[in-house]
C-alpha cells in the first residue's frame, strides 16, 4: 500500500505542478515516447537478465506491493518455535526430531506456526542445520561458517532483482534521450512549418527526456530501493534464526539462553523486551 501512495504522490505533484504553471497535459501525453522508452527498458532488461532472474524479478515487484515488515508477533513466533524444538532435543535427542524435520508440515512442533512454515527459507536454514548436526560431527566454528555461506548466498540470489532493475533505471534516461533524438529529427522533417507547428513537435520531442528521467528517479529507481530492503529484511529474520541454533548447538546453550541470543540481534523495531519474551514462552508451556 505505501508503494501505491508513493507513487501517487509523485504523480501528483509532477503533473499537479504542470497544470499548475499553466501546462497543456495534451503535450506531455506521448503514448509512443512512453512506448520507444519502455519497450526499449524492459527488451534491454531480457537481454541482460536469465530466465531465473526475470521470474524472480516478477515475484519480487509483486512483493513489493503486498508485502507485509516483519514484526514484533513474527519473531516471537520464530523464537517459540525454535524454543520447543531445543526442549525436545534436550530431553530426547537429536535422534527425536528426526521426523520432524523431514516433515515440517506434519510436525507439532511446526505446524502451529503455518505463517513460519511459508518462509521457506528460514525452514530451510532450520531442518537443513539439524541434518547436519545429526548426521556429521561438524565442529562449531565449521557450522558457522557453514551457515554464513548459505546466508551469503541467498542473499546474493535475493538481491539479484533489485540490482537488475536498478540497471534497468538506470538506463531509463539515456533511453529519453534516444527518444528525444528520434523526435528531433523528426522535427527537422517538417522544418517548412509554421513556427506553431514545430513549437509542439520540438515540445513532444523533449518529453522523452521528461518521461526517461521521471521513470527512473520517481518510480523505478525507487522500486529498486524497495526490493532491496526487503531482501536485507529477510535475512535479518533469517539471522535471528542462525544465532539462536548456533547457541544451542554450537555453544551448548539451554533453550532459554539460546533464544535470548536470538532475541538480542532482532532489529530494534520489532524486537520484543526481555518480559514479553518471558511471557510468550510461559503461555506456550501452559
Amino acid at each position: 500500500m505505501i508503494v501505491i501512495i508513493g507513487f501517487v504522490i509523485v504523480t501528483v505533484c509532477v503533473i499537479g505542478g504542470y497544470l499548475l504553471e499553466g501546462g497543456n497535459l495534451s503535450v506531455i501525453f506521448q503514448p509512443v515516447e512512453l512506448m520507444i522508452i519502455g519497450g526499449a527498458a524492459v527488451g534491454g532488461f531480457f537481454i541482460a537478465s536469465p530466465m531465473k532472474v526475470i521470474k524472480a524479478t516478477g515475484a519480487s515487484i509483486a512483493r513489493i506491493f503486498t508485502n507485509k515488515p516483519y514484526v514484533k508477533k513474527d519473531y516471537i513466533e520464530v523464537l517459540l518455535m525454535i524454543n520447543g524444538i531445543f526442549y525436545k532435543i534436550r530431553q530426547q535427542g537429536l535422534v527425536s526430531i528426526e521426523s520432524d524435520v523431514d516433515d515440517p508440515a506434519q510436525s507439532p512442533l511446526f505446524s502451529p506456526f503455518p505463517q513460519i512454515l511459508k518462509n521457506h527459507a528460514a525452514i530451510s536454514l532450520i531442518t537443513d542445520t539439524l541434518r547436519t548436526v545429526m548426521t556429521t560431527t561438524i565442529a562449531p566454528h565449521e557450522l558457522e561458517a557453514l551457515i554464513d555461506q548459505e546466508l551469503e548466498a541467498y542473499h546474493e540470489e535475493a538481491m539479484a532483482p533489485a540490482h537488475s532493475v536498478a540497471t534497468v533505471a538506470d538506463g531509463l534516461p539515456g533511453l529519453g534521450i534516444v527518444a528525444a533524438v528520434m523526435g528531433v529529427v523528426l522535427t527537422m522533417g517538417k522544418i517548412k512549418e509554421p513556427p506553431e507547428v514545430l513549437g509542439a513537435s520540438i515540445g513532444a520531442a523533449l518529453v522523452g527526456t521528461f518521461t526517461g528521467v521521471l521513470l527512473c528517479y520517481g518510480y523505478v529507481g525507487p522500486m529498486s530501493k524497495s526490493m532491496e530492503f526487503i531482501a536485507n529484511e529477510d535475512l535479518q529474520y533469517l539471522n535471528v534464526v542462525k544465532v539462536a541454533l548456533l547457541a544451542f548447538i554450537g555453544g551448548g546453550a539451554a533453550p532459554k539462553v539460546a533464544v535470548e541470543f536470538g532475541r538480542r540481534v532482532v532489529p530494534a523495531e520489532a524486537k520484543p523486551s526481555f518480559i514479553e519474551m518471558e511471557d510468550a514462552l510461559r503461555a506456550a508451556k501452559k
